[in-house]
């Protein structure tokens, strides 16, 4: 957390109304402030982050979890976006994802994605990872002020 704020904010780039929920559930137990703000497909981060649209208002997020399947603009187009602006690219993204193909995790870290998480099947070992995260890039690591 940086010092001037006492939460995270995190942009989840999901589709699938059942795993933002898992998410918000599981970011409400972590022992850290997290503000979780919700796109639900590409072309809606892309707004988001340039604070377009009914996000005129939106904070640049500190962290990304960004699906890979998602609508109208897919997360590798959203992840080549981030990584080449100058403005987005120190935001640490972690691909969030239920694709375990190596070509996606490849083409994933040559995009400059931070991480590559494969979503569990089980519930209990999802929300087990969401809180992981949390502890992991909230406690242990350093993000940008």
């Amino acid at each position: 957390m940086s010092e001037d704020k006492d939460y995270v904010d995190v942009l989840l780039v999901e589709d699938n109304p059942g795993d933002v929920r898992l998410t918000e559930e599981a970011f409400s137990e972590c022992k850290h402030a997290i503000r979780l703000h919700v796109a639900s497909d590409g072309v809606q981060a892309t707004a988001f982050l340039r604070r377009e649209g009914t996000f005129q208002n939106a904070p640049r997020p500190d962290m990304i979890l960004l699906d890979l399947n998602l609508p109208r603009k897919s997360g590798r187009e959203v992840l080549a976006e981030i990584k080449e602006d100058p403005e987005f690219r120190t935001i640490p993204v972690a691909i969030l994802t239920t694709s375990k193909a190596e070509e996606d995790v490849l083409k994933s870290y040559e995009l400059q994605a931070n991480c590559y998480l494969t979503k569990p099947l089980d519930l209990d070992r999802f929300i087990e990872m969401i809180r992981n995260i949390g502890d992991f890039w909230f406690s242990t690591a350093r993000l940008k002020s």
